[in-house]
């Protein structure tokens, strides 16, 4: 789409020079001579760009600026300013202008200042469209608006336009399938196949008919020919769950038919070929399984471009009490049940509870909840089973980093006692929460609600601090 620019200038040379200026950006612009005429176009119109002359003949630049919406839809200003109005440009730029230029104008500045302005305001436009859609807590079929789940689902949003193969891991239950899901219809392809294949659901000895399919007289019992999964999901995308459980032997075809895009039948000598974007998922640890001698370490490489890993529900904070909620409404409705909400206690109970089998162990026990109570209120002894479950008591938990040694430790003493330096404190509780996440730093960081770099600044700190 073209981009829109509105020139206001009151001087009409000065206001054709910049739009001829304009011309090898590919924009379109319209000029206004006048701060009202300026404000008119905008009753009707949404620029992407303002390039604003402050000194104008009816009103100051700086009404007009001051009158642009603070929304989604607020264009770029760039500011014009005359000789000795630099500290008008100022005080635009704090009132919301991108840029300032000073006049006269020179044609090469004028074309890079504009660009970059609108540059930044197609990337805040992607940046706003994309929190909007997970602003509620959702992400496509995904519930969650914990820091750690966002960065989950801008993984997504970026990986989704690209034909790169995903691998999932996660605890089983934490929703691998739902995330694939999530990729393929954030994709181009989300008009076409979404084929999920359970690898560890099916024997051995058919997976390779039903990823491939097989002709007729194949094997006994091959009455007919069949279609398998590569060929349903031509033009969109496949599924393999439990990537981790597939046999050795196939595991060699599936890397061939994933580096050529083309496969054969059970039973035929025909070449075909498909289209299919690669997704996959594991509960295992991959790496481990390639160390045994499970997983084939080249397929390991070629699966494994865009990585996710679905962090368990204990770590997710109050997602708990989302999903709960979602699943608590959507099943009461599947159940004909009215539901009216959860007592404090419950939320309580929910959140502290250690969730072993994760999201599909809390569908479970809402469903039974509904199921076996008549109550629209969710009182904590209408839960099954985890009254004697797990509980996380995070007062009572150890540190999971070593602790400082006591000749760093007690650096200050009043009495009985003891204070420790601020930066020994935060390493300690920053180690703990890299622990948490299995040394993987962007979740860490996720959970701190720190950008990954700051850790990496930190660590490299300490480091130097201990020389």
């Amino acid at each position: 789409m073209t981009a829109k620019v509105l020139i206001v200038e009151d001087t009409e040379s000065l206001a054709l020079m910049y739009q001829s200026y304009l011309i090898p950006t590919g924009t379109t612009s319209h000029i206004a001579n006048t701060g009202q005429a300026a404000l008119d176009f905008l009753a009707t119109h949404t620029p992407q760009l303002i390039i604003l002359d402050i000194m104008l003949p009816d009103m100051n630049g700086m009404d007009i600026l001051a009158s642009l919406p603070d929304t989604d839809e607020r264009p770029q200003v760039v500011v014009l300013t005359g000789h000795g109005s630099k500290e008008l440009a100022v005080q635009a730029i704090r009132l919301g202008a991108t840029d300032f230029l000073e006049k006269p104008i020179d044609a090469e500045r004028f074309r890079v200042t504009v660009n970059n302005a609108l540059k930044l305001k197609t990337l805040t436009e992607k940046v706003s469209s994309f929190q909007n859609q997970y602003s509620n807590g959702r992400f496509c079929q995904l519930v969650g608006s914990s820091p750690i789940m966002q960065s989950v689902y801008q993984i997504i949003n970026s990986a989704a336009a690209s034909k790169a193969t995903v691998f999932i891991t996660g605890e089983s239950g934490t929703g691998k399938e739902l995330c694939a899901s999530a990729v393929h219809q954030c994709s181009p392809r989300a008009k076409a196949p979404f084929i999920a294949l359970n690898c560890a659901a099916i024997p051995k000895d058919l997976i390779e008919s039903e990823i491939f399919g097989h002709v007729k007289g194949a094997f006994t019992g091959a009455t007919n020919n069949r279609e398998g999964a590569a060929g349903q999901a031509n033009g969109g995308t496949l599924f393999l769950d439990e990537i981790c459980e597939m046999d050795l032997k196939l595991q060699s075809k599936l890397l061939r038919f994933i580096q050529t895009g083309t496969f054969q039948k059970v039973g035929s000598e025909k070449l075909e070929s498909v289209d299919v974007r690669f997704v996959c998922a594991t509960n295992r640890d991959p790496l481990l399984e390639v160390n045994e001698g499970r997983f084939r370490e080249d397929l390991f490489y070629r699966l494994h471009v865009i990585p996710i890993v679905l962090p368990a529900l204990r770590e997710r904070g109050q997602d708990v009490i989302e999903i709960a909620e979602f699943l608590f409404k959507k099943i009461s409705k599947e159940e004909s049940k009215d539901y009216q909400g959860m007592a404090p206690t419950t939320r309580h109970y929910l959140v502290n509870y250690d969730w072993p089998g994760n999201v599909r162990q809390l569908e479970n026990v809402v469903r039974n909840t509904v199921v076996l109570n008549e109550s629209g209120w969710i009182e904590v002894t209408m839960l099954p089973q985890l009254q004697h479950g797990n509980i996380i008591n995070t007062a009572t938990q150890a540190p999971l980093s070593a602790t400082p040694e006591p000749s760093k430790r007690a650096r200050f003493s009043d009495g009985d006692a003891q204070i420790e330096p601020l930066w020994l404190a935060e390493k300690r509780y920053i180690e703990q929460a890299i622990a948490v996440a299995n040394d993987n730093i962007p979740r860490a960081a996720a959970m701190l609600e720190v950008s990954p770099s700051t850790i990496y600044r930190k660590m490299k700190q300490w480091q130097e601090m201990s020389v």
